[in-house]
């Protein structure tokens, strides 16, 4: 027991320790963790495996994660802007600093010698590594006995999927399996490995994640920021989307829903209503349709460097002094004046979304460090894929069953919902994707949207960069390049 004590607190102090590596990825770990030894730790220690899995959580909100000391490199949060740019649907609209200019331009895309095209793929790939470290020796038809052991593994697997899937979203330009795409670690003493289909990397998210949702039955999470069966079922269902199985992802959406766990938000939760000073904010983990987050808290210690920095004019950083991010003013002219979301960017004139995300004591440039919460999925998410995939597919209830989620939805945003029931096919897909693009504004969902349902985006006139173009979901402009470290310091590629 000892020596496992000392292997894994070892391997602990490896994996906090990857931001300080050099400027390639580090492929072999030095400590590994077998699948015995997660056994044994979830029997003897269960404290240090608990240990290890929020490190590997902490990544996804820590600053400098992406391997810089940028003020746009805070962790998911930070990629999410970086991809609802790239869609188009998010606009930069000021530079007084210029932090986010050449993603708004595109141009960080197509230039593989950008430190910010490298700054997510080196962030997903960290993750990565620190779960294969986990599942070493992992065996699918040899899974250990102990639930708590089914649990760790479960939740190491969602989140290597989860990783694979933005990266093969961020980094190749549509889904075709036999396309190379990315290269797929699996196991963590190989050296780099040349790239895999697209095919290849799908097949292996799909198989982590229909494997997690086995092992997370029963498992009561301690805190939103872990992955629980609901999340990993709602990865599934994504992925099951992007590659076309549109009934299998209805199925796995529809569970969610079904499970009951998570209520969709009230009207007040959606937007600050200034007449009773009340309502919205998304920025409290607590709210109970939110599937997956992060608690911030001072201890946390994010201030000028984080999401709420880039995004909240509330917020003592950017959006307050001069980078705001506003919605896209043709998005905003397809939100109906009687939808209570178009509440959610009204009071500064310019498209802010002052009413949808803030820090709750609403002063101008107030919050110095940052107790507002991080919010990676709720569970809308669900109500929307399962509609847009029910629908393609006539599976899982069909047209009608796609109908009755968005009406659901809706009867909580709009007066009158009753011109869903007269939508039928392609009409039916595109109201709800033009919904979903208005829902999750701001949350990082638009870019993944636009690839797996094809779509063409034209700019509205507020963009400062490439105002009225058009652009396509699978334009080179909207892919990341692989980047140039990783190019010379991979000999397989």
């Amino acid at each position: 027991m000892k020596k496992l004590s000392i292997k894994i607190i070892a391997f602990l102090g490896v994996f906090s320790l990857f931001g300080c590596a050099d400027d390639y990825l580090d492929y072999t770990p030095t400590e590994l963790l077998s699948v015995n030894d997660i056994t044994e730790a979830a029997e003897t220690r269960p404290e240090l495996l608990e240990g290890f899995l929020n490190g590997l959580y902490s990544t996804m909100y820590t600053t400098g994660t992406g391997g810089t000391t940028n003020h746009d490199d805070f962790g998911q949060k930070g990629w999410d802007i970086f991809t609802d740019m790239s869609s188009g649907d998010m606009v930069l609209a000021g530079v007084t600093y210029g932090w986010y200019s050449d993603v708004a331009n595109l141009v960080v895309q197509e230039d593989n010698t950008s430190t910010r095209n490298y700054m997510p793929w080196r962030f997903y790939y960290r993750i990565i590594f620190g779960a294969n470290n986990l599942l070493t020796d992992y065996d699918p038809n040899n899974i250990p006995e102990l639930e708590e052991a089914q649990h760790n593994i479960g939740q190491a697997l969602a989140m290597r999927a989860y990783c694979y899937y933005n990266l093969v979203n961020m980094f190749v330009n549509e889904y075709n399996p036999s396309t190379p795409a990315i290269p797929l670690m699996i196991d963590p003493t190989a050296d780099a490995q040349p790239l895999s289909t697209a095919g290849e990397v799908y097949d292996q998210i799909i198989a982590d994640l229909e494997q997690a949702v086995e092992l997370l039955d029963g498992f009561n999470r301690s805190a939103k920021f872990m992955v629980n069966q609901d999340v990993a079922r709602a990865l599934l269902a994504y992925s099951y989307a992007a590659v076309g199985r549109n009934a299998e992802a209805a199925a796995q959406a529809k569970a969610v829903m079904d499970a009951g766990n998570f209520p969709l938000l009230t009207a007040q939760d959606l937007v600050f209503d200034s007449s009773t000073s009340t309502g919205g904010g998304f920025n409290d983990v607590n709210t109970p349709g939110w599937m997956w987050g992060k608690d911030i808290t001072e201890d946390t210690g994010l201030n000028l460097i984080s999401w709420w920095g880039q995004m909240d004019v509330y917020t003592y950083s950017y959006a307050w002094a001069g980078d705001p991010k506003v919605i896209d003013n043709d998005l905003y002219a397809l939100i109906p004046s009687d939808d209570i979301r178009k509440k959610q960017f009204v009071g500064f004139g310019n498209r802010t979304p002052s009413n949808k995300f803030f820090h709750p004591d609403r002063v101008r440039g107030g919050q110095r460090f940052i107790t507002t919460d991080y919010i990676y999925m709720r569970i809308e998410e669900m109500y929307l894929l399962y509609a847009e995939t029910a629908a393609k597919s006539g599976a899982e209830g069909g047209e009608a069953g796609a109908k009755q989620a968005l009406t659901t939805l809706l009867d909580i945003r709009v007066e009158d919902s009753s011109y869903v029931n007269d939508l039928s096919g392609q009409d039916l897909i595109d109201e709800i994707s033009k919904q979903t693009r208005i829902e999750f504004w701001g949350e990082g969902k638009s870019y993944f949207l636009m690839k797996r349902n094809h779509e063409t985006r034209t700019r509205g006139a507020n963009h400062i960069f490439r105002a009225g173009e058009t652009f396509n979901w699978n334009d080179p402009l909207l892919t990341f390049e692989i980047p140039l470290s990783e190019v010379q310091n991979n000999p397989n590629l």
